[in-house]
């Protein structure tokens, strides 16, 4: 990476903040500068950083690529200060870092409710709501709302995170607080849960979450780019944001597939995390730069 944009005394900042003054913290965050959701050419381009709390630390070939906080910290820093970034999509520990180092004036936050269902875990299909809920980002204003529903026809957990996703989609629709819905349909094989990423798969997940709720107003989709992206965005009248998802081993090919995606009609834009924070040549800013310039044209 290049030179950092963080020091040690920022970090020693924050580390005073949480030990001493834990509500200045809530201040920063309640009180930064805020923006509208869409503005200029109506799209948005995501950074995704909630995997640690679902134990989901690995990059590649490193299990533990994402376990140091101070690095994690240092790749968000250079990729929101890159032109065309808009936001981060975190878990409160993540946000409350960010806006605690004031990172996040005039950038969309994105918080992220459910992160029960550890990954490698025996209740992995149980996606219980572990994070934010909606009044405390209505409280801290928060300016998006993110929900994983994976979909396990033969778990009887998909019943209870069905159940809890469709409460959190009315309360944030009474809050007037978009909420984006990630659905997968996902199975159990050999002790792990995968997710199809069939075209039909994806088809059938856009289509149960979309219901899930008593008002769908507020209800956006963040969805996998599959073959065939054209029937999945035909499943579907809600904006939609799309995942960038694990780091591949061609990255021309990652962003080809991006590009083609992103002139779909009711895609928005675009959530990546991994894929950006640690490309495989270490230049976080080139690789989100590129990402960028795919979601935002004029760039």
């Amino acid at each position: 990476m290049s030179a950092p944009l963080l020091q040690p005394a920022d970090f020693a900042r924050l580390r005073e903040l949480r030990a001493a003054r834990p509500g200045a913290l809530r201040e920063a965050l309640r009180t930064r500068r805020r923006r509208e959701l869409l503005r200029g050419d109506g799209r948005l381009f995501i950074v995704a950083a909630d995997h640690p709390a679902r134990g989901a630390l690995a990059v590649g070939a490193d299990p533990i690529a994402m376990a140091d906080r101070y690095e994690l910290l240092e790749r968000l820093a250079i990729a929101l200060s890159r032109p065309g970034v808009d936001g981060v999509l975190g878990t409160p520990d993540i946000v409350d870092d960010l806006a605690g180092l004031g990172l996040l004036e005039d950038k969309i936050v994105v918080g992220s409710m459910n992160r029960g269902g550890l990954r490698g875990a025996a209740f992995e299909m149980d996606d219980r709501y572990t994070a934010y809920d909606v009044a405390a980002m209505a409280r801290a204003g928060l300016d998006l709302a993110k929900a994983l529903v994976r979909i396990n026809l033969s778990d009887p957990a998909t019943a209870a995170t069905l159940e809890s996703t469709a409460r959190a989609v009315t309360a944030a629709a009474a809050a007037e607080l978009p909420i984006m819905l990630e659905p997968f349909m996902s199975t159990w094989q050999d002790g792990r849960i995968v997710n199809d990423l069939s075209t039909d798969a994806v088809v059938l997940s856009v289509a149960i979450a979309a219901g899930l709720g008593a008002d769908s107003a507020c209800t956006w989709m963040k969805l996998p780019v599959v073959e065939d992206m054209e029937r999945v965005m035909a499943a579907t009248t809600m904006p939609t944001l799309l995942l960038g998802g694990d780091p591949g081993v061609d990255p021309d090919e990652t962003f080809a597939a991006w590009e083609g995606a992103l002139a779909l009609p009711g895609v928005r834009g675009l959530t990546v995390g991994r894929t950006l924070l640690y490309p495989p040549d270490g230049d976080v800013a080139a690789a989100v730069d590129i990402a960028a310039r795919l979601v935002h044209r004029e760039l």
